[in-house]
């Protein structure tokens, strides 16, 4: 089994256990993570996913022997291709990425726990997660510029996204290792910790997150990602009519504990 996920409360662990590999991708894995995210995503009781890879890598990328091994034209690859009506969805709706879960469009927050390497594909992957928790030695890099390998899991379309497009220039030319504490200096990371510490770390990052009335969240981290691209009175619009719902479902609730007497002086012990 490539993939096991760890339930605790609202919070699950999906691990990809490939640590021979460096936990390379391969597509038992990337079949195995899509379905394990999909599953999170429609579970009513969970709330955050912590994405963890075991044996101290997060993820070395797409599998090279394996794709050393393809036929010439790649029937494997391009059998990926996205439909032509470009119409966005998650499962059936869309082939899953060459990496697994990078097409997702999920409801809720993906914690990325990166140890060791998060190269090539690997750092697609950790793009794609909502925040990136890393140890001291961690690291991200376009370790596949090396092999004539681009890429095509959403890192040339996250990455300035995250950092702008004179970093993410750099990093994507030169294929060059990004550390950990560079990864926090420019936006690629949210904390930096302790080697040997990142699950535990990311698990407790999640379970605060999980203490949050979710209607809000969810709609908040929503609109984080609708406003991308558009001006500025458009996304506010967005913004709006994105919020009204959430405002609406459960404002108004928290509101009236708060002037019932919850949350007074800084006292934030019990928020739900």
């Amino acid at each position: 089994m490539t993939v096991s996920i760890e339930r605790n409360g609202p919070v699950w662990t999906i691990v990809h256990c490939r640590p021979e590999a460096r936990n390379a991708m391969d597509p038992e894995s990337a079949d195995a993570l899509q379905e394990a995210f999909l599953a999170f995503d429609a579970d009513d009781e969970a709330a955050v996913a912590v994405f963890y890879g075991e044996g101290g890598a997060f993820c070395a990328g797409w599998d090279l022997k394996y794709a050393g091994d393809l036929a010439d034209d790649m029937p494997e690859v391009r059998k990926l291709d996205f439909p032509s009506d470009r119409a966005p969805g998650n499962g059936s709706a869309l082939p899953r990425g060459p990496l697994g879960p990078s097409r997702l469009m999920l409801s809720k927050p993906v914690i990325g726990a990166v140890a060791g390497p998060a190269v090539a594909g690997g750092m697609e992957l950790a793009l794609w997660c909502d925040v990136r928790i890393m140890e001291e030695t961690a690291y991200l890099g376009v370790y596949c510029r090396r092999w004539g390998v681009p890429l095509i899991d959403g890192g040339t379309v996250r990455l300035p996204r995250l950092v702008g497009l004179s970093r993410a220039m750099d990093i994507v030319l030169t294929g060059r290792k990004v550390p950990a504490r560079e990864c926090l200096d420019i936006g690629l990371a949210a904390r930096v910790v302790a080697d040997g510490t990142v699950r535990e770390e990311a698990e407790a990052y999640a379970r605060e997150i999980a203490r949050f009335p979710q209607i809000c969240l969810r709609a908040d981290r929503r609109s984080l990602y609708l406003q991308q691209g558009h001006e500025v009175w458009d996304a506010m619009e967005r913004e709006w009519r994105n919020g009204m719902e959430a405002l609406e479902r459960e404002g108004r609730q928290g509101a009236a504990r708060f002037a019932a007497g919850k949350g007074r002086h800084g006292d934030f012990g019990d928020i739900r």
